[in-house]
């Protein structure tokens, strides 16, 4: 029988490889359930085993609803034990040679309800400084879908809140604009007008558009605690990250009608394969866009 390989092969890994007992456990149970695979096939001996054996085994796991990730660690596994029955010369073709894993699945990435996008920024108190920055970061973050890496580069001069539109540059160290909306307009015009120059202190040199309690600019380990505390204080169950408001921003979007392409721009996505994780087609001037579907656009 082809089991009689396995005890063989675990033990090589054990040895040769030094594989924890889990991972030993693991390679163990998907070669064989692969190999009673293949003995019902008609494959009595490893030599007897063709690559079509493997793909239909591997295609049996994802008719049967196993993720990608299932399958990848299943072909892992496979691999490992044909390179050992090839270098213990007891099969002279590796069935699994150039084999490719696949693409992880792509989940769909978590949005928050327009009803809690509201909870959310309802939660700053704007009665102190650091409230009015926070209102205005979290309103600029939704109003824009700009990552929370160019939200605190952003400096002064990169928001335009009269002809509503921010400047921000990607990781890419390409820069775009994209335009803003008038609530979120008025937040940031709130902050800078009214409570920046509270902020600062002695750093009147400071460009940052937002800034910490030390007058300097805010850091990306700063402003995930800042939303964190919102998150709790908006009864918001969901474990949000600054990235939540990206992908509620482009989902928002979407479902209110506006076009792939133009939420691709405004993303700042290089390929619209990115973006179609959010769905919905259709095509329109991206500002008329922005101004017709953003629920805070007004």
């Amino acid at each position: 029988m082809m089991k009689s390989h396995l005890q063989p092969f675990l033990h090589y890994l054990s040895g040769d490889k030094g594989l924890s007992p889990n991972t030993l456990e693991s390679y163990g149970r998907d070669v064989s359930q692969f190999l009673e695979f293949a003995e019902e096939r008609g494959a009595s001996q490893p030599d007897e085993i063709r690559r079509s054996h493997v793909m239909l085994y591997l295609g049996s796991l994802r008719g049967a609803g196993r993720a990608t990730a299932t399958l990848n660690r299943n072909a892992v596994s496979l691999r490992a034990f044909f390179h050992y029955l090839l270098k213990e010369r007891l099969i002279e073709q590796d069935p699994t040679l150039d084999m490719e894993t696949m693409k992880p699945d792509k989940k769909a990435p978590m949005v928050l309800t327009i009803s809690e996008i509201e909870q959310l920024l309802a939660a700053p108190d704007v009665s102190t400084p650091q409230g009015v920055r926070d209102k205005a970061m979290l309103e600029l973050l939704y109003a824009t879908g700009i990552k929370v890496s160019e939200l605190i580069s952003l400096n002064v001069d990169d928001v335009n809140t009269d002809m509503k539109f921010a400047r921000c540059t990607g990781t890419s160290g390409k820069e775009r604009v994209v335009p803003i909306g008038t609530l979120a307009a008025e937040s940031v015009s709130a902050y800078t007008s009214l409570m920046r120059d509270k902020l600062l202190r002695d750093h009147q040199e400071e460009q940052a558009m937002f800034l910490n309690s030390l007058g300097g600019r805010l850091t990306r380990q700063g402003f995930w605690k800042i939303i964190k505390k919102y998150a709790r204080e908006a009864n918001i169950e969901q474990d949000i990250t600054p990235h939540t408001l990206r992908h509620s921003f482009a989902a928002h979007l979407l479902e209110g009608g506006a076009d792939l392409r133009s939420v691709q721009q405004m993303l700042g996505h290089a390929d619209i394969s990115t973006t179609q994780i959010y769905n919905g087609i259709a095509r329109k001037n991206m500002k008329e866009v922005y101004e017709s579907h953003h629920p805070r656009a007004r």
